[in-house]
C-alpha cells in the first residue's frame, strides 16, 4: 500500500536529499494519503531529524514550511495507507529508535509485532504509536547497538538483516543512522522495492515513479534481499549476507512527465483521455512482417503452451473483470475453458491445478498481494503462470514464468482506467497467439481480428470527442441518486461489473452490477420510480436474439419507473425508443466492445464524484497497490 523514498548523495550535505523525497512523495501519494513523513540525517547531527504530519502531503508540506529541515546527505520518506494505527501524527512514518539515531519507514504488515512488543516492553522500551512499525525501528535501534559492542563500529546493513529475520509478515522496510549518514539500507518480503540508480546517488523506492525524475535506471530487488546504498555504491545481499550479484537492471520506458497532470482537472481525467494510446501501445512490437502475433516476453515454449487445456485468471478488483472479458474472446477462440477467479479466494478453496494448466495473473502494479499468492500456490502445484502486468521491475512478473507487459504508462488516480482496457487488449493477444500456435483458427481470421484491434483507439477517441456532453448532462441529472442498478449480458456482463465499481469507488455511490438475465431473478425487486438504471446493450449485428433480449429487460425496468441509461451501439433504433438517456459506441466487434462500451462509464463516474466534490484520485480508504492479504 504504503509509497516510499529513499536517496543517498556523494556530496555534501543540501537539500537534495529533501527535494527527492517530497518530489517522490508527489508521486507516490497515490498509494497512500493517510499520513507523510520525511527523516533526514547528516555528518555531525546526533539525532535524526523528522518531520511528519497525518493527513494529505500538503499537511507535512505545510509543517517543514513552518519548520525548515537542515540540509543532509541521506533521507528516506513515506506516505501510509493506514493498515496498523489509526491515520494520526503520532502513527505517521518514519518511526525512531529509542535513543533517537536510528529512522525507519515501513510499507506491509508485521505479524509477529505484539510479542517482540512485548519482549522489548518487559526491557524497558516505551511506544508512544500503535503501529507495528514502531516496534521495528525500536528493536533495530536496540539490535544496532549490539552490532556496535560486538564490532566496535556501526552496521546499519547487519543490523537491518538481522532485524528482517526476526520478522514474520509482509514487509518493505528502509532505515538510516546519523552515525553512517553517507548509506540508506533496505529489506523486503512480499512487498515491493525496487534501486534506481543514478550518477554520484542512488535511490530506492515502492515503485520507480519515487525517482524517474532523476534516473531511468533501475535494479529490481528480489524476494528477501536487502539493499545498501550509498552515493557511489549499491549492494545487494540475501537476509544472511550472501552478497547478491545478478540482479536483473532495467530501463524505465517513460520518464517524469507521465505521472504528472499536464493540464488536466485530475489523473483520472487524464488517464481516461489515455484509453486510446495505451490501447495502441499494448499491439505495439506483437507482430512480425507477416502480420502473425509474436510475444517475446511470452518464454514458454510453444509446444508446451499446445498442451494447454485450461486456463485459470487470477486477479482482483478491476483487473478481475478483465480477466472476465478474456473468458468470452479466449474459449471463442481457443475452444478450451477459461475460469475467472478472486485471487485472495483462489488458493483456499484447494484449486485442482495440473501442469496443463495455464494460471493468468492480472495486475496493474504487479504487487497486488493476493494475486501474489495465488501463483506462488499455482507454481507450487506445478502449474504455468504468465503475468499481465502493468509495471517492470514488479514481484508477479518476477515470480512468473512468463510476462505480457501492457504500456499504460503510470497509472497515478486510484480507480484504474487506462490499465483497465491495457489488460483486456493483452488478454486478447494471448487468446490470439493461443489460438496461432493451436490452429484453433485460420490465419486470415486471426489477422482479421488484429486489424480490428488495430482501430480500437480511434473508435475509443470517437467516444471520448463525441459523448463526453451528454454523459456530463447524464451525471448532473443522477447526480443525487443514492444508487444504481447496471446490467449486461455476455461481455457486458463484465463491463456493467466494471462501470458499478467505479461509481462505489469515486462518487461513492452504493452500486451493484448483475448479468442482466439475472433482473428477474430478485434485482428487479429494487427498480422503483426513478431508479437509474444502466445498461449495456449487444449490438443487433449477428447477436439480434442476445440483442432483443437486453432490450426486453430495459422495457421491464421501464415500465416500473426507471431512469434508464444505455451503452448501445450508433444507431440501435432501440436505445433511442426505450432509453432515457444514450452513450453511443461506434461500430465494431462484439468480442472487441468492452474496450470502447467502458469508457463512458469511466466518464460518468469521474464526473458524478467531481459534481460531488470529491477528490477522483484519491477515493477515501483506498489506495492504488493492494500488498497486503
Amino acid at each position: 500500500m504504503c509509497g516510499i523514498v529513499g536517496y543517498a548523495g556523494s556530496g555534501p550535505a543540501c537539500g537534495k536529499p529533501l527535494d527527492v523525497c517530497m518530489q517522490g512523495l508527489r508521486r507516490l501519494e497515490y498509494r497512500g494519503y493517510d499520513s507523510a513523513g520525511v527523516a533526514l540525517a547528516a555528518p555531525g547531527m546526533d539525532q535524526i531529524v523528522v518531520r511528519k504530519k497525518a493527513g494529505r502531503l500538503a499537511n507535512l508540506e505545510a509543517e517543514i514550511a513552518v519548520h525548515p529541515l537542515p540540509d543532509a546527505t541521506v533521507g528516506i520518506g513515506h506516505t501510509r495507507w493506514a493498515t496498523n494505527g489509526a491515520p494520526i501524527d503520532v502513527n505517521a512514518h518514519p518511526h525512531i529508535s529509542e535513543d533517537g539515531r536510528i529512522a525507519l519507514i515501513h510499507n506491509g504488515i508485521i505479524e509477529n509485532a505484539n510479542s517482540l512488543k512485548f519482549d522489548l516492553q518487559t526491557e524497558g522500551y516505551v511506544f508512544s504509536s500503535g503501529t507495528d512499525t514502531e516496534v521495528a525501528a525500536k528493536l533495530l535501534g536496540k539490535i544496532a547497538n549490539e552490532i556496535i559492542e560486538e564490532l566496535g563500529h556501526p552496521d546499519l546493513f547487519e543490523a537491518l538483516r538481522r532485524l528482517a529475520r526476526m520478522l514474520t509478515g509482509a514487509f518493505t522496510i528502509l532505515a538510516e543512522d546519523v552515525r553512517q549518514p553517507d548509506i540508506v539500507v533496505g529489506a523486503r518480503h512480499d512487498s515491493p522495492l525496487v534501486v534506481g540508480l543514478g550518477d554520484g546517488e542512488n535511490f530506492l523506492g515502492s515503485d520507480v515513479a519515487a525517482f524517474v525524475a532523476y534516473t531511468k535506471q533501475a535494479l529490481e530487488l528480489g524476494q528477501d534481499q536487502a539493499v545498501c546504498i550509498s552515493g557511489g555504491s549499491v549492494v545487494v545481499t540475501d537476509f544472511d549476507g550472501n552478497v547478491i550479484d545478478d540482479g536483473n537492471r532495467f530501463t524505465v520506458d517513460w520518464d517524469a512527465s507521465a505521472a504528472e497532470k499536464g493540464g488536466w482537472p485530475s489523473f483520472m481525467d487524464k488517464e481516461i483521455h489515455e484509453d486510446p494510446e495505451a490501447v495502441a501501445n499494448t499491439l505495439l512490437g506483437r507482430f512480425d512482417a507477416k502480420g502473425d502475433i509474436v510475444l517475446d516476453e511470452v518464454r514458454i515454449e510453444p509446444e508446451v503452451l499446445r498442451s494447454i487445456d485450461r486456463i485459470v485468471v487470477v486477479a482482483c478488483g478491476t483487473a478481475s473483470y478483465a480477466g472476465l472479458v478474456a473468458r468470452y474472446a479466449i474459449e471463442h477462440w481457443v475452444r478450451i475453458p477459461v475460469e475467472v477467479e478472486l485471487a485472495h479466494e483462489f488458493r483456499y478453496r484447494d484449486p485442482i491445478l495440473t501442469p496443463r494448466t495455464l494460471v493468468v495473473a492480472i495486475s496493474q502494479s504487479g504487487e497486488t498481494m493476493d494475486t501474489l499468492m495465488a501463483i506462488r500456490h499455482a507454481r507450487e502445484q506445478g502449474s504455468r503462470v504468465l503475468a499481465i502486468c502493468n509495471t517492470q521491475g514488479a514481484s508477479i512478473p518476477r515470480e512468473s514464468d512468463a510476462v505480457l507487459y501492457t504500456h499504460a504508462g503510470p497509472e497515478i488516480a486510484v480507480a484504474s482506467t487506462k490499465a483497465f482496457v491495457a489488460q483486456i487488449v493483452a488478454a486478447y493477444l494471448l487468446g490470439l497467439y493461443f489460438a496461432q500456435i493451436k490452429g484453433t483458427m485460420f490465419r486470415d481470421e486471426i489477422h482479421h481480428i488484429v486489424q480490428q484491434l488495430r482501430s480500437m483507439p480511434e473508435k475509443i477517441q470517437w467516444v471520448l470527442d463525441t459523448q463526453a456532453d451528454t454523459v456530463n448532462r447524464t451525471a448532473t441529472h443522477m447526480v443525487n441518486a443514492r444508487s444504481f442498478l447496471f446490467l449486461g449480458r455476455h461481455v457486458g456482463y463484465p463491463v456493467a461489473l466494471e462501470g458499478a465499481l467505479k461509481l462505489k469507488e469515486i462518487a461513492y455511490t452504493f452500486t451493484e452490477g448483475f448479468a442482466a438475465g439475472e433482473l428477474k431473478h430478485g434485482p428487479i425487486a429494487l427498480v422503483d420510480a426513478g431508479e437509474p438504471v444502466v445498461v449495456i446493450v449487444p449490438s443487433s449485428r449477428g447477436r439480434s436474439t442476445l440483442h432483443n433480449k437486453v432490450v426486453s429487460g430495459i422495457e421491464e425496468v421501464k415500465a416500473r419507473g426507471a431512469y434508464t441509461i444505455v451503452v448501445a451501439e450508433e444507431g440501435d433504433p432501440d436505445a433511442e425508443r426505450y432509453a432515457d438517456a444514450v452513450f453511443w459506441r461506434p461500430v465494431c466487434s462484439t468480442l472487441l466492445s468492452p474496450l470502447v462500451d467502458v469508457v463512458p462509464l469511466q466518464l460518468f463516474a469521474m464526473d458524478m464524484a467531481m459534481l460531488k466534490g470529491y477528490d477522483v484520485d484519491k477515493p477515501r480508504n483506498l489506495a492504488k497497490s493492494v500488498t497486503v492479504e
